[in-house]
């Protein structure tokens, strides 16, 4: 039974992933269309508007694709390392690609007291790993097991460049509602107004107001579905690990570990937040936002662990059952 969940599990995860990508690429293709009815009034230039935008977007995801882990990288602070300066993380992430069936990713350090860990690429074959000096002085080998192997599930699920086009889609909707938005407050939609006042284009005002409207709310809109593809995302890579170490309570420690645990991770913003095992950004932090929290609930992910193996689950509101897993 419990291996029946288990890939239930993964499947579900899988299957809402993509529509909620698909979601993403829907909204930005009806803003461009929109936007492109309300400036031009005729069908073809929408379509032309939306070619547009979708084109944009195609081109930004293929600079990101290329080089979007290494900004990610250079902005963590993390530092290359091997075995002769970290033989057992190097030993671990070795054992858990064999696991994984997948190469051995670049492995950095981040000079950091706080434990986490992300991992970064655009595919198996040019992936890296990146943990915190704190994740390797807190956590035992199980735990570092676990975190591993959920990180190299990333890897191996494609997460790293599923999350990466998604984010780049949101952010080309936030760009083409700024322009549009700006261009209407600067005046670019007088002249449609008298073109409508004078020659009855009533279609066109209405998808001039409809693209006002879907240029404030898109982004946000956006937003929470990258958010919920992150979340997605998350679930299924525990999933995954638990595949792959066969031990789902070295993942559940680490978890309630990195949960229970206050030192803030200083390198980390709200740019980079989606990437990490859990959330860097701790809910007492100023930055800190439930609404667009990027991880699931820690309390949330242990259940969907101890779904797999039948125990009891945890009450979100017991902090010290919480800690006690520790």
């Amino acid at each position: 039974m419990a291996e029946q969940t288990f890939f239930a599990q993964q499947s579900a995860n899988r299957r809402n992933s993509v529509l909620l990508a698909l979601v993403v690429v829907v909204l930005l293709a009806l803003l461009g269309f929109t936007i492109g009815y309300a400036l031009t009034g005729d069908p073809a230039g929408a379509a032309v508007t939306t070619g547009v935008a979708v084109f944009i977007g195609f081109l930004v995801s293929v600079g990101s694709y290329f080089g979007g882990d290494k900004l990610v990288l250079a902005a963590s602070g993390a530092k290359l390392v091997d075995e002769t300066t970290a033989p057992q993380l190097i030993n671990v992430v070795r054992e858990m690609t064999i696991a994984a069936n997948v190469p051995m990713p670049n492995v950095y350090l981040i000079d950091d007291t706080a434990p986490n860990a992300f991992a970064t690429g655009r595919d198996p074959k040019h992936a890296s790993v990146a943990i915190t000096t704190g994740l390797l002085q807190k956590l035992d080998r199980e735990e570092l097991q676990g975190v591993i192997g959920h990180e190299l599930s990333h890897v191996r699920n494609l997460d790293i460049r599923f999350s990466l086009l998604v984010g780049v889609m949101v952010g080309s909707i936030a760009l083409l509602s700024d322009f549009f938005l700006r261009f209407t407050f600067w005046g670019g939609g007088r002249g449609r107004s008298r073109d409508r006042d004078s020659g009855g284009g009533g279609l066109q005002a209405v998808m001039f107001v409809l693209a006002l409207v879907l240029a404030i709310l898109a982004p946000i809109a956006a937003r929470l579905v990258q958010l919920a593809v992150s979340r997605q995302r998350e679930y299924l890579a525990d999933a995954s690990s638990v595949e792959l170490t066969r031990n789902p309570a070295g993942l559940e420690r680490a978890l309630a570990k990195i949960a229970t645990d206050k030192e803030v991770l200083e390198v980390a913003n709200r740019a980079t937040q989606h990437l990490y095992f859990t959330n860097p950004i701790k809910k007492f932090e100023d930055r800190s936002s439930s609404m667009f929290a990027t991880h699931p609930a820690i309390v949330d992910r242990i259940n969907r662990l101890r779904e797999l193996t039948g125990e009891r689950p945890l009450d979100p509101a017991d902090t010290a059952a919480l800690a006690d897993l520790t």
